[in-house]
């Protein structure tokens, strides 16, 4: 992650990494043919972790909706900066894409579960909501995490469920 911050995953060697994590090449060949493998088991930990964390709530529920969003940026919180660099412009685009993925993954099951809209539809907007809640949540990481996991959650939910009108008064 230190390497991360600084450049780009495809500039950092294998030999920085055994230098900083203090190992030699042969441990780490041992375990990881290279840097990218490295990376993409680090990823699948926290994918993994995810996915545990969401598939214990129900999103048909508002609440619990709400509940699960807000449960998910604490979690982020918790591992602030494993996410702001995962998600930096250094790091590759596979951990945005795999997360990207399971979130859909899960609101296209609940929202073709209670069959509220056409399937195309309703992948559109899954899509829409969980590539801009994947942007407010990196906007949320590079400003110090200004509001409570509560609040973000809130605006996130109310963006969801209700749209832009939710957030003003009229």
């Amino acid at each position: 992650m230190k390497l991360l911050k600084k450049k780009h995953i495809s500039k950092i060697t294998v030999k920085e990494i055994c230098e900083l994590a203090d190992i030699n090449r042969s441990t780490f060949y041992s375990h990881y043919s290279d840097q990218f493998e490295f990376l993409n088991k680090i990823e699948e930990e926290i994918i993994e972790d995810m996915n545990l964390t969401l598939s214990t709530y129900n999103f048909t529920k508002e609440e619990e909706a709400l509940q699960m969003t807000e449960k998910i940026l604490e979690y982020i919180a918790a591992n602030r900066e494993i996410f702001q660099t995962l998600l930096s412009e250094h790091s590759d685009t596979s951990f945005q894409k795999r997360a990207m993925e399971i979130t859909h993954q899960f609101t296209m099951k609940n929202w073709m579960a209670i069959n509220i809209l056409d399937p195309k539809i309703s992948e559109y907007i899954s899509m829409f909501v969980v590539s801009g809640s994947i942007h407010v949540i990196k906007s949320w990481l590079d400003n110090g995490m200004d509001k409570t996991p509560q609040e973000l959650a809130e605006i996130i939910n109310n963006l969801t469920n209700k749209g832009l009108s939710s957030l003003f008064r009229l």
